[in-house]
This record gives structure tokens, sequence and C-alpha cells, in this order.
């Protein structure tokens, strides 16, 4: 018996979902009524109208198979090759299609999800951290200055500690060369028997400020090398977050100008952060080159000291005085948040380090 099923089929040359009905007359297939006959057909709740129905929701999903050929063996629907234009295709060869085309569809999206959702490479030059170095600083704590030695320092004083620095050889390799000079006496120069000048309590220490030894400033080093890496952008990376960073002091160096003009002026002053909290005005100004690993606790109390605080009534007229152009004014300021007990190391010296390492307290 011949049983009657009428379609929305494929429109064969865009393989896209067609609204108008597709007749073939051909081995079986007849236009009869506009309806489509399908002899020993007796499935009429087959999956022939739910894979079309899928086919033409799936909109998007059918335009990808725009490329596909409209062709189909004559074995598997009985037509020739000049008859496979407009044709319905058999559920099997649907349901075949339909299933390579989805699949294709969602592969094509699963990868350029996985291209958008691929991880950028991590950003090349980052800063080396890696401890190649290690330098000390014995510290001792003299009287306070009176008329009577405000021109020398003490030969006794009592001792505080040690502090241990890890310098960034990797990074900084020129900064930390002419530091090391500086603490072993190559430079021509030393830290040893000088003061830390400035306390900012809160902030940080410093040391280094050239000029007379008697006053416990560092003479102008004679066997240093340029540091060119003070114009290069890559050695101002590091910031000044934790407490111990250790950092050249260029934007708050305290050199006289008469020193810096000098053909042979060589930059050493120094400073190291105490804490608690970041110093960010420092950033971008001053090149960080190491950290502290051993003797926070005796930087803690440094920063703890009494320093020298101008009354307001000071300030105004040294402004006044800058202002009228007196040298005087800022040589009153060299006193401004200096330790009342002169701090001096008293030795400084070269440490071997070992394996070289990644600190737990890097800035």
């Amino acid at each position: 018996m011949e049983q009657s099923l009428s379609v929305t089929g494929f429109c064969c040359r865009n393989l896209i979902p067609c609204r108008q009905p597709i007749f073939a007359e051909h081995h079986g297939i007849k236009n009869s009524s506009r309806r489509l006959s399908i002899h020993n057909s007796s499935d009429r709740n087959s999956d022939d109208r739910i894979i079309v129905r899928a086919a033409h929701n799936a909109g998007n999903a059918s335009e990808h198979l725009s490329h596909l050929s409209c062709k189909v063996q004559s074995t598997a629907t009985g037509l020739s090759d000049t008859d496979s234009r407009d044709f319905l295709l058999p559920s099997a060869g649907r349901r075949s299609l339909l299933i390579i085309g989805i699949t294709a569809i969602a592969l094509s999206e699963a990868n350029a999800g996985a291209e958008e959702a691929e991880p950028q490479a991590p950003e090349s030059g980052d800063p080396d951290t890696t401890i190649t170095d290690k330098v000390f600083f014995d510290i001792s704590l003299c009287p306070p200055l009176t008329r009577s030695n405000a021109s020398s320092i003490c030969k006794e004083a009592d001792p505080l500690g040690r502090i241990v620095l890890g310098l960034y050889g990797k990074q900084v390799p020129q900064t930390v060369r002419n530091f090391k000079a500086m603490c072993t006496g190559k430079a021509g120069s030393t830290y040893q028997g000088t003061t830390f000048h400035k306390v900012m309590q809160g902030q940080y220490i410093q040391a280094g400020r050239q000029g007379l030894k008697e006053r416990g400033e560092v003479p102008p080093p004679t066997n240093m090398d340029r540091n060119l890496e003070t114009i290069n952008p890559s050695a101002f990376k590091l910031k000044h977050i934790r407490p111990g960073t250790v950092s050249l002091c260029l934007a708050e160096n305290d050199d006289e100008d008469s020193v810096k003009l000098r053909s042979d002026y060589r930059n050493v002053e120094f400073l190291i952060t105490t804490g608690p909290g970041p110093v960010p005005q420092l950033d971008n100004g001053n090149i960080v080159f190491g950290t502290v690993l051993e003797g926070m606790d005796v930087v803690a109390s440094l920063s703890a000291l009494p320093t020298y605080k101008p009354s307001e009534r000071v300030r105004q007229f040294n402004e006044i005085a800058e202002l009228l152009g007196d040298d005087r004014a800022a040589n009153a300021r060299n006193v401004w948040d200096r330790p009342i007990k002169p701090v001096v190391i008293s030795k400084c010296g070269e440490l071997q380090a070992i394996h070289p390492s990644l600190t737990p307290t890097l800035p």
C-alpha cells in the first residue's frame, strides 16, 4: 500500500532548510497532487520529520553546511547524477550530514574559544632578583654630638649589630659592582667609618653622602666606573614595596651641587627602607639593587632614633634665605633629619654567596 508523506526538505544547492516541498520522479518517487509519495514506506512517525525539523531550527548550523556537496550516490537514493540537483535525502543520509555539520560547528566554536582563552606568554624582561653577592655593615652608635666633637666621629662607639645585604647582580650588575667596591675599598673610597646621615622615620635610613671623612662623610671614589644604568629604564623596574629594600639614591640624593658637577663624580649614596609600609615616592627615581637578608632588627632600631627636627620658624627663615640666594640655607638643611646620636658604619666588607638564591623578603 502506498503511503504519502509531506515534508519540508533541503534545497540542495545550498543545503539549507527549504520551506517548499521538493519532489523527484525517479525510481519509485512520484509527484502526485504536490504530495511526495514514497513506495513501501510504513513509518509515518519515522525520524524523517524530526531530522528535517532539527535542521530547519538550526538556521545558523545549516549555513555552515553550504560547502558540502548535494550529490549522493544513486545506490542510496535511486537517482541518477542528472537528477540529483533537487531531491529529498534519505533518512540515514540526512541524519549523517546533520550530525557531521553540527559536530564541525561545535569544534569550530570550541577552537575559537580556546584561542580566546589561551593564556598569554609571560612578559619578557621581568626583573631578576637572584641574590648573586652579599655584603655586611657592622653598625655602632656614638654619643650625641656636641660643639667639642661636632667635627669628628667617636673613637669608642656602642655596637648595635650587623646588617647583611643581598645584591641583585643579574638585574643591575654595574650598580652592584660599584656598591661592592665601596664595601671592600677597591673603589678608592669606602663606607667604613662613615655615618647614616639621614633617618626618615617610618620610611628609610640613608648613607653615603660625599664630603669630608672627618665629618663622617664618604670621600669621593677615585677608582670606579661610571654607572650607565642610571639612564637605563630597565634598572628602575623594582619598587620600594617591602621593608629592607636597598636602593641607589638618585632622586633623594643629598650630595652638594659642587660635588655633583665634578667630571669624576660617582654617586655612591644609598638607602634602606625601614617599613612598616612601602615608600612609593622613591619608585622610578632610585635604582633598587638589593635587600636586607639579616639584621632587620638593627634597621628598625635605627629608624626609631630621635633626629633633629627644625621648628616651623626655622623652616620659614630657611625658605626666605633660599629665595635670597643664601648658600647657608642649603647647609642648614643638611642637618635636618640627622640622628642626634651618630650612627657609624664601623666595618663593612663582602661575604661569600655560595648558592645564589631568591630571598623571601624581596622588594
